[in-house]
């Protein structure tokens, strides 16, 4: 019984990687391709090939004979993707992230061009609280975690959010200029993540970085937010460390894969 068990366990796992060389690949591969890219006779890859060629997982091209995968695993992808509410999926993150930063901690995504919170865990106070409302509003230009979004805007579009939602100045620190943001932008993409310095609220740092899923867009952010008192020079780097770690275990959950 354990040597079937293994056998099977074994045969999964190739049929897996299987999958993933060719879903990686730019296009229908050569079944000598797949079998050198995971050391395997080519023998055992085109009998794993067939069988999912059967159930309607994998097509072949008569001429060419190349391989490639079928628009059935779109559908899988799309059911799937049905099930998965983000929120369910990062609350853990959010819950370790305030607790190890001892600071309130928020999941918000962008709706319309708006950040919109869709999930909070409260920090060792309520000074924030009416700031992070589940279901809260804030502009994108002036919120950590509104610029965590915005990495994954193209310039068009920036110029496009722009001229729907202005560049409103909340505090005398607020970014006003599209020149100023495309600039605050940049340096994130490089750093990992962004920074709220009393942008928003006056009394208010924040920390936030951005969440990707499985097709390498920007999802969802998520932040870290506390009074100037405490969220001080050493505070900020200490929780950008940790945000950036968090963040990046819950992309991988949703299905980024980070580049080695």
């Amino acid at each position: 019984m354990k040597k079937t068990s293994t056998k099977t366990n074994q045969s999964v796992e190739k049929v897996f990687q299987i999958i993933e060389v060719m879903a990686s690949n730019k296009g229908p591969i050569k079944l000598q391709e797949v079998s050198q890219k995971l050391g395997l006779p080519a023998s055992t890859v085109l009998r794993f090939l067939k069988t999912m060629m059967l159930s309607g997982y994998v097509n072949q091209d008569p001429e060419t004979q190349k391989y490639s995968l079928s628009m059935k695993f779109c559908h899988i992808g799309y059911l799937v993707s049905c099930q998965i509410s983000i929120r369910n999926v990062i609350r853990p993150y959010l819950v370790e992230l305030a607790d190890r930063c001892q600071e309130s901690a928020c999941l918000a995504i962008d709706q319309d061009m708006m950040v919109v919170y869709v999930d909070v865990v409260d920090g060792p106070d309520n000074m924030l609280k009416t700031m992070q409302r589940i279901g809260k509003r804030a502009p994108l230009h002036s919120t950590g975690v509104g610029k965590a979004l915005l990495i994954d805007y193209s310039n068009h579009e920036i110029e496009h959010m722009i001229k729907e939602r202005g560049l409103t100045p909340l505090t005398p620190h607020t970014i006003t200029t599209k020149e100023d943001l495309i600039a605050e932008l940049e340096k994130i993409r490089k750093k990992g993540y962004a920074i709220d310095d009393e942008e928003c609220e006056i009394g208010a740092r924040c920390v936030a970085a951005p969440i990707w899923d499985y097709t390498g867009r920007v999802v969802a952010g998520i932040s870290v937010s506390g009074p100037v008192s405490r969220m001080n020079i050493e505070k900020i780097e200490y929780v950008q460390t940790i945000i950036k770690e968090i963040a990046s275990k819950a992309s991988q959950k949703l299905g980024y894969k980070v580049e080695a």
